[in-house]
């Protein structure tokens, strides 16, 4: 009841419900598994009710200078801003996407998968097409195959390889990690600047036919196959 409100996964409800926060007709439940009747009891957390939402599922192509969070305090442009009037549920971002970078960026009230596609054993397929300032040398790239000594651990690009038909200085990178800025971080460590980095694949999902700035609802279908992606 608890994830399909959209407040939390279950695994993170089950944290909620040990902790005291959630109350089911003013007591105060502290067991695990208890029932409730949807629209007979009511259920709330930290104070608020809660109710169970219809699950929602956006894709959006996100535009540069936009930053990834619900809202700014500098009054700086949000992801959120473009979904203004697209649902009356509430959706957030799975995972980020930094101020600079465009591309795939996926908005659920689904908990559950939100921390599947983002748990790093699921090792959920991204692609990036990164441009930098100069060409990239061979042996880089094979640095990155093998793998870069970042602040927070090894970084490994799965795939990489130059752009087709384009110039040295534009590369495709498929990693699985789900470190923060991991693809600016690996090649900055090998003193390269990026200057455009869009994300052009997210598990089973393309930009194909999606503009920049743009958003739509996923199919059933394609809902399907990111629940087995990674």
């Amino acid at each position: 009841f608890i994830s399909l409100s959209g407040v939390c996964s279950r695994r993170d409800a089950d944290e909620h419900i040990l902790a005291g926060k959630i109350t089911v007709n003013g007591e105060v439940v502290t067991t695990l598994g208890s029932k409730v009747i949807p629209g007979k009891d009511i259920v709330k957390f930290m104070g608020k009710p809660i109710t169970p939402e219809k699950k929602v599922y956006i894709l959006m192509n996100k535009p540069k200078n936009h930053i990834t969070t619900a809202d700014d305090p500098e009054g700086r442009r949000t992801v959120m801003d473009i979904l203004k009037h697209a649902t009356h549920e509430r959706v957030f971002p799975v995972g980020r996407l930094d101020r600079n970078t465009t591309g795939l960026l996926l908005f659920t009230n689904d908990g559950d998968l939100a921390e599947k596609l983002t748990h790093p054993s699921h090792q959920v397929r991204k692609v990036y097409h990164v441009k930098l300032e100069r060409c990239v040398l061979e042996e880089d790239l094979e640095r990155l195959r093998k793998g870069i000594e970042l602040e927070d651990g090894i970084a490994v690009a799965d795939k990489i390889s130059y752009v087709a038909n384009k110039d040295c200085n534009e590369i495709g990178v498929e990693i699985h990690s789900g470190k923060n800025r991991v693809v600016r971080r690996m090649f900055e460590s090998l003193g390269y600047e990026v200057k455009y980095l869009d994300r052009v694949i997210f598990g089973p999902l393309t930009k194909k036919d999606l503009p920049r700035g743009k958003f739509r609802f996923l199919s059933d279908k394609e809902v399907a196959f990111l629940r087995i992606s990674g």
